[in-house]
């Protein structure tokens, strides 16, 4: 067993008979959905809550592509399909996502998978070896640092700096890679910090990667089509990019389909091959209605998911300039996805123990920075996938908490 899982086992109190593989040690969770799940208990017994916490869209999915589900229920799609996705989808998800990006993908390219995640877990699964390095944006996504771990990888942390708009600096990313480099995970349009990267920041980064010829990076892209002033660019575009990026992208944010849980991966074939063997051990396929579905969604009209960015852009200033008018908050205008990251070591007020107060005593749900990683603490994330309204009362009520230090 691994020291680390050794230490984990020690921190846990829970024992499970029969006794259960070490590596559950090593797993950890989402803290979104536990907050979400206080959050609820609070409402429950009368208190009102503004939800912040949970990082999904609060739109409905739009009605053309819901209709395209029950036409495909009613069509008999119903049944198995191929493990890596209906071939009319793997066709237009490599063209679509072709043009967005400015690159030319093939069908043989793209595996669907329930969600994005198992593109990120099945990756792992085909590439890590126990003691490999992984070479992780923090703060970042909860879930990239507990599958590192949980399958044997070595969790180095790239960190994210306010002074640096929370971009990775690519003096630092070269000093910590090394021959132990086996996988790199990238985010942009970035969750929890709202960063985005230009061309030529992604040019000189991929300038860093392209002698490590043996890593393999996985670009995190689920937020490609929410970005506010920068265009969107891949680093699978740059020279030396293509043949070891794997892209993960998928419908829940752009369509507000978080519950439909579809997701895909763009990828060199030969690892397309071996990841569509894994989802063939673990899930089958995807439901082929919801693949039909999501056929609507890429060819059908783009005027609600252009509307949801808009508003969610709208929301954004709403919110940064609230943030920054209260008194020991410095927040960083996001430049994607829909979370602010505010610094709040300003209001003399532990970061952990203010995002407590702030669902206890004010109702509004958001996550401690270190939710995201130990490179988060002092800092707090809200999601303003909220309505301005909400949002303009959630700012009412973390002033008034503050100024009641």
């Amino acid at each position: 067993m691994p020291k680390l899982a050794k230490k984990m086992k020690r921190l846990r109190k829970v024992e499970c008979f029969p006794k259960l593989s070490w590596r559950m040690e090593c797993l950890g969770t989402e803290t979104a959905f536990d907050v979400l799940v206080r959050a609820k208990q609070l409402e429950a017994h009368g208190k009102s809550v503004i939800h912040l916490e949970i990082g999904e869209p609060d739109f409905d999915t739009p009605a053309n592509i819901k209709e395209a589900a029950k036409k495909a229920l009613d069509e008999g799609y119903t049944h198995y399909g191929p493990s890596p996705g209906l071939p009319e989808l793997r066709k237009l998800i490599a063209e679509k996502a072709g043009e967005l990006r400015g690159m030319k993908f093939e069908p043989e390219e793209v595996v669907v998978t329930p969600g994005a995640k198992p593109i990120m877990s099945f990756a792992m699964m085909a590439i890590i070896e126990d003691g490999d390095e992984v070479i992780c944006v923090d703060p970042g996504f909860p879930i990239y640092e507990s599958m590192i771990r949980y399958m044997g990888g070595v969790y180095i942390p790239l960190v994210l700096r306010e002074k640096n708009d929370f971009l990775p600096d690519p003096k630092e990313l070269k000093r910590k890679l090394s021959k132990k480099t086996r996988f790199i995970i990238l985010n942009f349009p970035h969750n929890p910090c709202g960063s985005a990267a230009s061309e030529s920041y992604l040019k000189e980064l991929a300038a860093v990667l392209e002698p490590y010829k043996n890593c393999w990076v996985l670009s995190d892209e689920v937020y490609s089509r929410i970005i506010y002033e920068e265009k969107f660019v891949s680093i699978a575009k740059f020279p030396g990019m293509r043949e070891r990026t794997i892209i993960l992208d998928g419908f829940s944010k752009t369509y507000a389909m978080t519950g439909w849980r579809i997701g895909y991966g763009i990828m060199p074939k030969d690892l397309a091959i071996e990841i569509a063997r894994i989802e063939t051990n673990i899930n089958s396929c995807t439901a082929t209605f919801i693949q039909r579905a999501c056929l609507e969604a890429l060819a059908g009209s783009q005027d609600e998911p252009e509307r949801m960015r808009q508003e969610f852009q709208r929301r954004r200033d709403v919110i940064v300039e609230g943030m920054n008018n209260i008194k020991g908050f410095r927040v960083k205008k996001p430049m994607g996805a829909f979370y602010v990251f505010p610094n709040v070591e300003g209001t003399g007020i532990d970061f952990r123990e203010l995002a407590d107060r702030l669902l206890n005593e004010a109702g509004v749900a958001c996550l401690a920075g270190t939710c995201f990683g130990k490179y988060g603490k002092g800092f707090i994330r809200f999601s303003y996938a909220n309505s301005v309204e909400n949002i303009k009362t959630a700012l009412e009520r973390i002033e008034t908490i503050v100024r009641k230090k």
